[in-house]
């Protein structure tokens, strides 16, 4: 695929015969008037979506719903959940069949129930078509079984946030880039009184992303491209080693953390080193300008794979069977997608959401601070939810139940021994592949 720079990715609505000038408003309409899926007479939508960690990223994104609604004359109306809380209220709708018409969730959430999603493949292919290519990961979360379920909106990068003057403390001038690094500079900084911590509670953000990075890392799989399941195995082993290792650097009541545990506890000064996506560093630049210039970012450690194997939190919308309204949910997906929308909301969400298409690879948010360019990488390195395998129902429910996390959490906090531990899940994962 050709490279697509700025002028290019600004001119995307060239076809529509619109001026970049017209501005969003004027882009909406226009586009409405060529859109392929008209909405139906008297439409309405319904969305839930994940609450906003970055208050601008929600602002654009309210300037794009107005501008459709505007555009179509289809009202949308927006719920936002905590992260914890979409994929439980998600399901609950697709099995009542009642509820908002659209979610806009976590990761492989719509493999849950892939029956009860509308089919999306036009909107795939016209996107993918326009704005040069799905990323593999990206379309790994929006098909199930070679059917696309569900159009993925975006990514959330999440790296490693650390104090500048705390690692260098510690001995390091650049941040580690393999596991015996990182973990030597944990215990540096616990030394030093500048702990390290990372969620292992039911973080459905945070404690998902760094686990599976710290077993895949170690070519350790819960199932493998087969879905046969191979967590019980020596790579694993060590996988449970190496984060007990970790874990006995980090400040105290990681175990109980939640997605928003860590922000506050780096903001707070407590904490020194996390992972996270860029919404602490947005926040510090807002509130606590001397941390924020003391702050940086780094990449997951490379295992001996040579390869990154990193799980970033993906972000897809579905639109459910039972809506009266298909092509409104339809027209709102491709419209939110579109590069005067997608753009300016990249950029207004500084650098929190990162793109699922090719053509936005060089939006300008990822050099115009050097802070931010980690996170721009973030759907290019990440594996899908199934590591080795294809996502499926079964893989979102693994994934849904925290069998993976809860696996290190029990081994870390001493409730499980380390065979013990491995033998848990393989169960749990026995019994929902079985059942799925």
């Amino acid at each position: 695929m050709s490279a697509f720079d700025r002028r290019q990715i600004l001119k995307a609505g060239a076809a529509l015969g619109l001026a970049s000038a017209a501005g969003l408003d004027g882009f909406a309409r226009a586009w409405a008037q060529e859109n392929q899926w008209k909405p139906e007479a008297g439409a309405s939508l319904k969305l839930l979506r994940w609450k906003r960690f970055i208050p601008s990223e929600d602002e654009a994104f309210m300037r794009l719903v107005d501008a459709f609604t505007k555009a179509t004359g289809v009202p949308v109306s927006v719920t936002s959940e905590s992260f914890d809380d979409i994929q439980p209220k998600a399901s609950v709708a697709a099995n009542t069949g009642q509820g908002p018409d659209m979610v806009w969730g976590l990761y492989s959430f719509p493999a849950l129930f892939p029956s009860k999603c509308i089919e999306v493949a036009d909107v795939a292919d016209y996107l993918g078509k326009k704005y040069g290519g799905w990323l593999p990961a990206a379309e790994a979360y929006g098909k199930v079984k070679g059917k696309w379920i569900a159009i993925p909106m975006a990514f959330n990068g999440g790296y490693i946030n650390y104090r500048i003057s705390a690692m260098n403390k510690a001995g390091f001038q650049k941040f580690p880039e393999d596991h015996a690094g990182f973990l030597e500079l944990c215990r540096a900084l616990k030394k030093n009184n500048t702990p390290a911590g990372f969620a292992l509670g039911h973080a459905t953000g945070d404690a998902n992303s760094w686990i599976h990075w710290a077993l895949w890392s170690h070519d350790a799989y819960l199932v493998d491209a087969n879905e046969k399941i191979v967590i019980n195995s020596p790579e694993t082993a060590k996988a449970l080693e190496y984060v007990k290792a970790l874990y006995e650097t980090f400040v105290p009541g990681t175990a109980s953390w939640n997605d928003s545990s860590n922000n506050k506890a780096f903001l707070a000064g407590d904490l020194y080193l996390t992972g996270n996506g860029i919404s602490i560093y947005a926040a510090a630049k807002a509130e606590k300008k001397d941390i924020a210039a003391d702050m940086d970012h780094g990449l997951w450690p490379v295992g001996k794979s040579g390869k990154p194997t990193e799980f970033q939190l993906a972000f897809p919308i579905l639109a459910y069977t039972y809506t009266k309204v298909p092509n409104a949910c339809k027209a709102f997906m491709a419209f939110a997608l579109e590069a005067q929308n997608y753009n300016a909301w990249l950029e207004a969400s500084q650098g929190y959401l990162c793109h699922p298409l090719q053509a936005y690879s060089n939006n300008p948010i990822w050099t115009a601070d050097p802070k931010n360019k980690v996170f721009g990488e973030a759907s290019s390195r990440t594996l899908a939810a199934g590591g080795l395998a294809p996502v499926s129902e079964k893989v979102a429910a693994v994934l849904a139940d925290f069998v993976v996390v809860d696996m290190f959490a029990s081994y870390c906090t001493g409730r499980e021994d380390l065979k013990t531990a491995i033998r848990t899940a393989e169960r749990q994962a026995q019994r929902i592949f079985r059942s799925a």
